[in-house]
């Protein structure tokens, strides 16, 4: 875009961001007083001028949401909705448009536009809406909804969101081509372990993300504890906590993508996974528990696996896996075995991987499993796609000849973009 599109654009984001800290502080004030957040001032008036009548009401929408969100939530100490930065320190620039307020064209010329408020386009000398090139391709075709406009400060790209609806299942897909089923146990070293009926499974291993994680996190509170009285954020923290979900999110999304399909392929067409209770009844501690709430972020994760899976004609279905890491597939015991790292062993004589026994003694209890398996593929993360080698034995040459291992995608630009085409502007 031109520098003057850049810098018209910026400036509806943060009169948006202003909007919504100003909103924010009144209803903070009021909550904190004893009084109802919902009687504000008009600050549709206020922006009116920036941001257009239309989109400082979208703007208010979103707020009253959190608050709603605030009020609903079983921790709502935890819950308080914050600021979006300021003007010193940088703010988070977004803005949101309601889907008949925007308008995209696809084509060779791609492009959207979004509204601007009087004084802006007096100022500019526009005369209509801001027209603004979009690189990208839809994934879906359908009604368009709410419109979410971000700016990406670590790679200086703003980025557009346009979630669609679609019909139940997109002709490109089809249903699934049989009855199988699989089984995911989510733990606290490897993201996914899979074992479907079809006699395949499938180990998504992120020790190496987490330690990556955990070593952001630790570097926030050391910045965190550097900062004066009375601050409590950064622009630098800011940036490492966006950095930190960012890659958290997109591996997540890659994964939940490239398991499904590859599901799909199988004919699988009930996924079983384990409710949360279970793993922190199994498998608790202060780092698994750090696992399961701020890197695996389980409940976000079920829900991408769920909303993917829809996409393939797949179904979610949550059940007890309570001691499935535990039980000896060989002799049935559970007070008999010893689990260090990844490894399960028992009395008996038994060994092997925790996670993948895991995952078939889950779907045994779901289903009848007749199959022999195959030879477990190990995906690993490479910040851009999940890529196989045959689990544990076989040297990396056979696992880049094997089949099994193939990137899954539909041509290049699934493989550069494993988590959906999301436009960029």
């Amino acid at each position: 875009m031109s520098e003057t599109d850049e810098e018209l654009l910026r400036r509806v984001m943060d009169a948006t961001a202003s909007l919504w800290n100003e909103l924010t502080y009144e209803r903070r004030q009021q909550l904190f007083d004893g009084e109802t957040v919902w009687e504000t001032e008009d600050y549709r008036k206020r922006y009116i001028g920036v941001l257009g009548s239309a989109s400082a009401q979208q703007a208010i929408r979103k707020n009253d949401q959190a608050w709603k969100g605030f009020f609903d939530s079983d921790e709502p100490d935890k819950g308080l909705p914050g600021y979006w930065g300021n003007e010193d320190e940088g703010r988070e620039l977004r803005w949101y448009g309601r889907n008949d307020q925007y308008t995209i064209q696809w084509g060779d010329r791609s492009r959207l536009e979004i509204p601007v408020g009087k004084d802006l386009k007096d100022e500019y000398g526009l005369s209509g809406r801001l027209r603004l090139e979009v690189r990208g391709e839809p994934r879906w075709d359908g009604k368009q909804c709410q419109l979410e406009i971000q700016y990406d400060e670590q790679r200086g790209q703003f980025r557009a969101y346009q979630p669609v609806e679609v019909a139940d299942l997109h002709p490109r897909l089809g249903t699934p081509v049989a009855d199988e089923s699989a089984a995911l146990d989510i733990g606290a070293n490897n993201l996914v372990a899979c074992t479907t009926t079809t006699g395949e499974q499938y180990l998504y291993a992120a020790r190496d993300q987490f330690e990556r994680f955990r070593s952001t996190t630790q570097e926030i509170a050391r910045l965190q504890s550097k900062l004066r009285d009375g601050r409590y954020t950064s622009k630098r923290i800011r940036r490492l906590y966006r950095q930190r979900t960012m890659r958290r999110d997109h591996m997540q999304d890659a994964l939940a993508r490239d398991l499904m399909q590859r599901l799909h392929e199988q004919g699988v067409s009930t996924v079983y996974v384990g409710a949360l209770t279970d793993i922190l009844e199994t498998h608790w501690s202060v780092e698994s528990n750090a696992k399961t709430h701020n890197f695996w972020a389980f409940g976000a994760f079920i829900d991408r696996l769920e909303t993917t899976a829809e996409e393939f004609g797949i179904g979610v279905v949550e059940r007890s896996e309570a001691w499935t890491s535990q039980e000896c597939p060989q002799c049935g015991a559970t007070e008999r075995t010893t689990r260090h790292r990844d490894t399960l062993t028992c009395e008996c004589g038994f060994e092997g991987h925790a996670d993948l026994v895991a995952s078939k003694t889950f779907l045994q209890r779901q289903t009848t499993v007749a199959r022999p398996m195959a030879r477990p593929v190990r995906y690993e993360w490479n910040d851009h796609e999940w890529s196989g080698m045959s689990h544990p034995h076989e040297s990396s040459k056979v696992a880049r000849t094997n089949p099994q291992v193939a990137p899954v995608g539909e041509g290049a630009n699934a493989r550069r973009d494993p988590t959906g085409g999301i436009p960029r502007l």
